[in-house]
C-alpha cells in the first residue's frame, strides 16, 4: 500500500510570525495581495495586525470581506470575480476556516476556470493546475485549513456542505501566529478547539490512518487536552494560545492526508441546513460517535486515554476506551459546549433528513466502523 502525505511548501509558527510576510512575498516574486477575510476581523482590528505588515513594506492589497461563517457557492463566485478585477497575483487568507476555505476555492477556480460553477469541485476534483498562491494566517485554533488539502463550501441551493479534496488547493505558505488569536471570544475558542480535537481523534481512528498520521494525531490530542481549558478561561495566556495554535496545525497535517469519519459526516448537515457552528456540532457529536466506534478502534482508544491523562495501570482495553470517551465528554462540558441537539433548536422530525445527508457526506465512509442509515439516525437521536 502506498501512503501519500501533502504539506505546505513552508510554514512559520510563533507569536509575531506574520512579520515574515514581506520576505516570503518577495521570495515568491509576488506583488499584490487579495485579502480574503471577514467583516468581524476587520471590525475588531485583527486583520489590521496583518495589514500593518503589508503597509509598512509598501505591498499593495485589496480587501474582500464578503465571507459568511459557512461560505457559500455565491460567496465563492463573488470572490472569483473580485480577484480577477483586483489585479492581485496572490491571495492572503486571514481568518478561520471560512476565510481560508473561500480563498482556496477562489484560487482553484481562477486557475481552473472549467470549475467556475463551484459545485463540480465537490469530492475529489480533477483539477490540472495549482491554485493561485495562497498565504494563510489562521485566527482560530481549530480548522487547520492552512495545512489541509480540503475545503468546505455550502451549496445553498441544495442545502448541503460540499467537502472538496484537492492537493492543488493547499496554501503555499502557512503562518501560524498565535497573536492573531488572543482576542478570540471564549465560545469560539472552545468550539474551534473541540473541532481540532475531533480532527485529531477521527484522524487517529479513520480507516486511512497509518503510523505517520498516528504520531501527529496522538501529539495533537495531548496538547489540546493540556492547553484548551486554559485558552478558554485565560484568553491572554500566551503559552496556551500558542499551544493550541500549534496543536490544531499538527492535527491538520495528519487528517488532511488520511480522512475523517462519521462525526464530520453528521456535523456537516447541521451546518448546511441549520447553520450550526461546525465546532459546536463536532464537539457535541464526538463522544456519542466515539462510543459507537469503540469496538472498531479499541486499541487506539487506549492511546487516546493515555494522551488525555486518564489511563490507569491495569485498565482493561474496554475500561481504557470508556475512560477516553468520558474524558472527551468532560472536556466538552468544561469548556461550555452544549450537550443536546435540542438545545440548538433542532427538532426531532429533522433527524431523518439529517441522517440522509450524513450518509451521503464524503467524510462518512472513512469511519472505522461501517454505518447504515439506521445507525446514523440512532446516533442523532442519542444526541438529541
Amino acid at each position: 500500500m502506498v501512503n501519500r502525505f501533502v504539506l505546505n511548501e513552508v510554514s512559520y509558527f510563533g507569536p509575531g510570525a506574520r512579520e515574515v510576510l514581506p520576505k516570503e512575498i518577495a521570495r515568491l516574486g509576488l506583488h499584490k495581495a487579495f485579502v480574503a477575510t471577514d467583516k468581524d476581523l476587520i471590525k475588531f482590528g485583527v486583520a489590521d495586525k496583518v495589514l500593518d505588515v503589508l503597509r509598512r513594506a509598501d505591498i499593495p492589497y485589496e480587501v474582500f470581506s464578503e465571507i459568511k461563517p459557512n461560505p457559500t457557492v455565491s460567496n465563492v463566485k463573488a470572490g472569483v470575480k473580485a480577484f480577477a478585477d483586483s489585479g492581485a497575483d496572490f491571495i492572503l487568507a486571514i481568518g478561520g476556516g471560512s476565510s481560508m476555505d473561500t480563498a482556496k476555492a477562489i484560487g482553484i477556480i481562477t486557475n481552473n476556470p472549467e470549475f467556475a460553477d463551484v459545485v463540480s469541485l465537490e469530492g475529489v476534483a480533477d483539477t490540472h493546475h495549482k491554485s493561485v498562491p495562497v498565504i494563510a494566517l489562521p485566527t482560530t485554533a481549530g480548522t487547520a485549513a492552512e495545512v489541509t488539502i480540503n475545503y468546505v463550501i455550502t451549496d445553498e441551493k441544495n442545502e448541503k456542505k460540499m467537502v472538496c479534496v484537492d492537493p492543488n488547493d493547499i496554501p503555499a505558505i502557512a503562518i501560524v501566529d498565535a497573536e492573531l488569536m488572543y482576542t478570540l471570544p471564549r465560545g469560539l475558542t472552545a468550539a474551534t478547539g473541540m473541532d481540532a480535537l475531533t480532527h485529531a481523534i477521527e484522524g487517529l481512528i479513520t480507516k486511512g490512518a497509518w503510523e505517520m498520521s498516528d504520531m501527529f494525531e496522538i501529539k495533537a490530542i495531548d496538547m489540546i487536552n493540556r492547553y484548551l481549558p486554559t485558552a478558554v478561561n485565560e484568553p491572554s495566556n500566551a503559552e496556551a494560545r500558542n499551544g493550541m495554535a500549534v496543536a490544531q496545525y499538527i492535527a491538520g497535517m495528519a487528517f488532511s492526508n488520511v480522512g475523517l469519519g462519521a462525526v464530520h459526516g453528521m456535523a456537516h448537515p447541521l451546518g448546511a441546513i441549520f447553520d450550526i457552528p461546525h465546532g459546536v456540532a463536532n464537539a457535541l457529536l464526538l463522544p456519542i460517535v466515539m462510543e459507537f466506534n469503540m469496538p472498531a478502534a479499541i486499541e487506539k482508544y487506549g492511546e487516546i486515554a493515555k494522551a488525555m491523562g486518564v489511563y490507569k495501570q491495569g485498565m482493561t482495553p474496554d475500561e481504557a476506551a470508556q475512560a477516553a470517551v468520558d474524558a472527551v465528554r468532560e472536556l466538552a462540558v468544561r469548556v461550555g459546549i452544549p450537550q443536546h441537539l435540542a438545545e440548538l433548536g433542532i427538532k426531532e422530525e429533522d433527524l431523518p433528513r439529517l441522517a440522509e445527508a450524513a450518509m451521503a457526506d464524503v467524510c462518512t465512509p472513512g469511519n472505522p466502523r461501517d454505518v447504515t442509515y439506521d445507525d446514523i439516525l440512532a446516533l442523532y437521536k442519542k444526541a438529541y
